[in-house]
Order: C-alpha cells, then sequence, then structure tokens
C-alpha cells in the first residue's frame, strides 16, 4: 500500500501551521549566547509550547487489481467521511486522474479527538508523542494524552487525562511512548488534536494516481476565526500536477498527519517606515552552494565564554575557503563586530547583522537593544554588511508584538543613517501567514527572512530537506508585495531524539544538508557553523548541541 499527500499548492511540503497539527521546531534562536542561552525564560505557571503528533489510521482498502489497463480519466475516488477537520483519506484502488471535491467542516466548539498515524523509526529506543510543557517553577499540569484502550481483539485509539506534577522549572514531556526497534521498523502512537471553533476547507484538488491501491491524504486550510457557519470560498486555480510527496508505508497502516497546503496570497502595505529609497541589488549565492552559515564567536564547550581574535579569524578563514560568502551573526557582544567584522573584512566575507531582543521590551529603551544598537553606529563598516536583521523570532516568543517590531526597525532606519543595504527581520513561516504581522512588517523590511528547520516537520525525512526548505521559501516569497524571501537559518542536527520520519546522524545530516543547499543553498544560510554545548542538552529532541555542519561543508576547523 502506498500512502501519499496531496496538495492544494506547490506547498505541499512547506510545513506551515496547519488546522489540527504544531509546527515543531526548537528555540535554538535564543541560545546564541551564552548569557542568552543561560537567561531566565519565566512564564506565568505552566505553558504547553507544542504537542508532538504520531499515531495510526486503520482503514480497510479493497483488493489490489491482477493487471491495470489503460488509467482512466478521470476516477470517483473513494471517500472516508469528515467529522473533525483532519487530513482526509481518499482510497484510490486503481490508476488514474482523480478529483477530490472541496469539503468544508464547520465546529461550533472546541473539539478534541484522538489523530494516530504512524512512523518510520531507525534502530534504538526512541520516545515519541506526549504533550511537552516548560514550567517556570513548580507547578501541577492537567492535560490530554493519547493512549489505546484494548477491549478483546479490538484496540482503540483514545484520549485521557492525566494530572502530572512538575516539581521545579523545567521542560517536561508528559505522557509519551517509549519504542524500542531491534531493526528499522513502522510504529504506531496515538497523539491529541485540539480544534479550536471555526470553518474548515479542504480546497479542490486534481491529481493523477500512477499506482494501484494508493490512499492520497487533503488537508484542510487554516480555519476562519469565527465559527460561521458560512463556507470558505474554494480556490479557483485548485488544479495541481502529480501528487507532491510519496511516503511508503507497510499496509494496512497509513500516515495521517496534515501538510498545510495554505499560500498566503500578497498583502500589499504602503511603505510609511522611511524616506530612502529601496535598496538595490539581490541578496544570495551562486546556485547550488550554500550562500552563508550563521555563526556565533563563542567557545564549543559547555562552559561557553568568548573566542580570543585570532580563534575567530581561523573560524572565518575557513569557512572563506569553502566558498560561502556571508556570515550571519546575531548580536554584537562578545567583540562579534569588531573580530568577526575584521576577519570578515580580511577574507572577503560579507555579514548580516542581527539586534537580538530577548526580553519583552521590544523598541530602542530596552537596554540590551540600545547596546546593539549603539554598537553597531560607532562601528559602522557599512560595507562589510549586506543584510542587517532586527529581531530573531522575536515575535514568535512573545517579545514583540508586530506593531512595536515595525516601529523598532523603523527606528533602525533612522539610527543606522550610513548604511544603505537591506533589511529585515527573521521569524518562523506560520508568523509571516499571521495577517497582523504581515501587514505590520511588510512595508518596513526589503527582504522577509524566515527560518526554516525541515527536521522539526514530522513527515520529512533528511532526503526530503531541501524540497520542505524550498516549499517553505517560496511560501516567503508570496507574503509581501515586491519584498523577496530568503532563509535566514535551516539545519539538520547530527544527534538527538527522533522526530517522526525526521531522523538525526551524521548521514542525514550530510544528506539533508547537500539536498537543502541543491534546492535552494543560494537563497539560504546554514544553521550552524559549530555544534556548541553550552546550549540546551534538555529539550525534547536532545539536539540543540548538535546543528554544527562544518564538516559536511568541507570546513576544517
Amino acid at each position: 500500500m502506498k500512502a501519499t499527500f496531496a496538495a492544494a499548492a506547490v506547498a505541499a511540503l512547506a510545513g506551515s501551521a496547519a488546522a489540527g497539527s504544531v509546527h515543531h521546531r526548537h528555540a535554538h534562536a535564543h541560545d546564541q549566547a551564552r548569557a542568552f542561552a543561560k537567561r531566565d525564560n519565566s512564564t506565568c505557571g505552566c505553558t504547553t509550547i507544542y504537542s508532538t503528533y504520531y499515531g495510526e489510521a486503520t482503514l480497510s482498502f479493497p483488493p489490489v487489481p491482477a493487471t491495470t489497463s489503460a488509467p482512466p480519466a478521470p476516477v470517483t475516488p473513494t471517500s472516508t467521511a469528515v467529522v473533525v477537520p483532519t487530513p482526509v483519506p481518499q482510497t484510490c484502488s486503481t490508476t488514474g486522474v482523480y478529483t477530490f471535491p472541496a469539503t468544508t467542516v464547520t465546529l461550533t466548539e472546541s473539539t478534541t479527538v484522538c489523530v494516530p498515524s504512524t512512523t518510520s523509526v531507525p534502530v534504538g529506543t526512541h520516545t515519541l508523542g506526549g504533550v511537552t510543557t516548560v514550567v517556570s517553577t513548580a507547578t501541577t499540569v492537567t492535560c490530554p494524552y493519547a493512549t489505546v484502550s484494548t477491549s478483546g481483539s479490538v484496540t482503540t485509539s483514545v484520549v485521557e487525562t492525566t494530572t502530572y506534577v512538575c516539581p521545579s522549572a523545567g521542560t517536561y514531556t508528559i505522557a509519551p511512548h517509549t519504542v524500542t526497534a531491534s531493526q528499522p521498523t513502522t510504529v504506531t502512537v496515538p497523539s491529541v488534536t485540539s480544534y479550536t471553533p471555526g470553518t474548515y476547507t479542504q480546497p479542490q484538488v486534481v491529481t493523477t494516481v500512477t499506482e494501484t491501491s494508493t490512499v492520497v491524504y487533503c488537508p484542510f486550510d487554516i480555519p476562519t476565526p469565527s465559527a460561521s457557519t458560512t463556507p470558505v470560498a474554494v480556490p479557483t486555480s485548485a488544479a495541481v500536477p502529480a501528487i507532491s510527496v510519496s511516503v511508503s508505508i507497510p499496509a494496512p497502516a497509513v500516515s495521517s498527519i496534515a501538510v498545510s497546503s495554505v499560500v498566503p496570497s500578497a498583502t500589499v502595505v504602503p511603505s510609511s517606515s522611511s524616506a530612502k529609497p529601496s535598496p538595490s541589488g539581490a541578496l544570495g549565492g551562486a546556485a547550488g552552494k550554500p550562500w552563508g552559515i550563521s555563526y556565533t564567536p563563542y567557545e564549543t564547550s559547555e562552559a561557553g565564554g568568548c573566542k580570543s581574535q585570532s580563534e575567530v579569524e581561523k573560524d572565518i578563514a575557513a569557512i572563506a575557503a569553502a566558498g560561502i560568502t556571508s556570515v550571519r551573526v546575531y548580536s554584537t557582544d562578545c567583540d562579534t563586530l569588531t573580530n568577526v567584522g575584521g576577519a570578515c573584512a580580511k577574507h572577503g566575507l560579507k555579514m548580516i547583522l542581527g539586534i537580538f531582543i530577548d526580553s519583552p521590551g521590544c523598541d530602542a529603551s530596552n537596554p540590551s537593544v540600545t547596546e546593539q544598537i549603539s554598537a553597531i553606529k560607532s562601528w559602522a563598516q557599512w560595507d562589510l554588511v549586506e543584510l542587517i536583521s532586527v529581531g530573531n523570532e522575536a515575535v514568535f516568543h512573545g517579545y514583540c508584538q508586530p506593531s512595536e517590531l515595525a516601529s523598532l526597525i523603523t527606528k533602525c532606519k533612522g539610527e543606522f543613517s550610513g548604511y544603505t543595504g537591506k533589511y529585515t527581520t527573521a521569524e518562523t513561516v506560520n508568523i509571516w501567514q499571521q495577517s497582523d504581522f504581515s501587514s505590520a512588517i511588510c512595508g518596513v523590511v526589503d527582504v522577509a527572512g524566515a527560518n526554516a528547520h525541515a527536521f522539526f516537520n514530522t513527515q520529512t525525512d533528511a532526503s526530503q530537506a531541501g524540497q520542505f526548505v524550498k516549499g517553505q521559501l517560496d511560501i516567503i516569497d508570496n507574503i509581501c508585495k515586491n519584498v523577496p524571501g530568503i532563509i535566514l537559518e535551516t539545519g539538520w542536527p547530527s544527534q538527538g531524539e527522533a522526530m517522526g520520519l525526521a531522523v538525526p546522524g551524521v548521514s542525514q545530516q550530510a544528506e539533508a544538508i547537500k539536498s537543502i543547499v541543491s534546492e535552494c543553498g543560494d537563497k539560504a544560510v546554514l544553521f550552524s557553523l559549530t555544534s556548541d554545548q553550552w546550549k540546551d542538552g534538555n529539550t525534547a529532541c536532545k539536539c540543540e548541541r548538535y546543528f554544527g555542519c562544518a564538516s559536511v561543508l568541507g570546513i576544517s576547523l
């Protein structure tokens, strides 16, 4: 049995936040400096930040025909009834051209259901599923979790509630499933999915099936804000070419994780941020090669600490020797401007400067922001700078409101009077897709900068990393009118825990990086030069310390 994903747009692997699933990614953006990495990430009580969704969809399939004649066109698919907006499995018993009509589901109240699926795992012990929470103090958490109930020969996925005592501040994964595999295999794990009130639409999809007994999954778009019963309009250009993704899964289990097919329309925002003309010139590197790499001038040991000027110069020289043309830095501490800037000038590299926002106070009165702006103004080596990123996931982490971030970008344009290059901010794609964000930011940036990590999309393996990141780039390219997209962070870990189909490892990292560079390396900044032990080693994926990709790129340190 072959299970595939059908999408209503080219962004089938884009991985943006879909209805009923949460976009998985890590918080390494706040680990760019030792001081930032060890900050008090306090919140009030216990906040669920993401859930990991896996499970099994159990279907009955018709027998495979012994022979297959010429493909019929069109063919009427066998549809599974829709009661909640989970990806819709459509059984295609023969080859041919299939048309899946638009489907609308309206929920008038919040609904929590079990959405099980399958995932492939390598040899070893894996912790899958569960609900991960971050708490700032000792507290008790009550939350739903997925499990199975067996009665006779019937096994059913169910949702139950558990109370978990968090003894101290930290990150906790509640009710996960532990699976030990003696050989590569496909396992099933149920999971909880919650849907808010709203109208969910699965647009019409036209696709060609080339193998018999194929199951196609049609995802739902992000819902409208209200629970109105008015159907959502279906796009008029819904036809797509052949199926975007093909995932082999042993029968009868098939995958049921939703893949977002939403590609936002361009947002037109009048630019009132600055009287300066828009900078000319395109960003990026040579086709088939990585444009840039992220760099932090800190020792890689657990203790951290600033590298010396000579150590930084050695690193930058190695980056330049590998043919990379730009270095992205996140802040100004550890003599970043002097040491990294001086080395980049010596070895002919450009810089992507960053103003890091690591706490509420998204304006120039924030002492940390003030210090960074002042340092950049005093340094003022504008000939080295091709892009300034004001904020790195500052909205994603709740430090800025979109309007505040827009005002800060405008403020920086006024402060850096000698700089005539481009401005951006770095956020995840789902943040860019929010209308309040795009309407506030599109008018004040010259490029739309996105952090896009295929590893945190549980249905993307290493070989598909490039396709995923390219899909994210395609989405970002269409967010703002006349503002191109750029990928400011992307990579794959060499160690850690599997995230569904996303498996960390040395060979997997090499495959993923090669795929990314091939698909869109000239428009991407790879994360990161080194693996750093000062980063948080206790995240769910246990991978934060292992994103260093120097060896994969042939960089000798």
